[in-house]
């Protein structure tokens, strides 16, 4: 059987490893990618409620 501690140990040394490490180019990617995902979320509320927003714009413009 694995002593507990050990195995603490060694995920605790793992995860200092991990976060002494230089990600910044993987830290770009991640933020060119939500940025990716943003415009596609952005993209598909305006197709989706294009129509809605001309109509209500447009009874707007009548109002006034």
């Amino acid at each position: 059987m694995l002593n507990p501690f050990a195995t603490v140990v060694t995920l605790i040394s793992l995860a200092q490893d991990r976060l002494k490490r230089e990600e910044k180019g993987a830290t770009a990617v991640e933020y060119g990618l939500m940025v990716g995902l943003i415009a596609v979320v952005i993209i598909a509320a305006v197709t989706l409620l294009g129509q809605d927003l001309k109509a209500l714009f447009e009874s707007i413009t009548a109002k006034i």
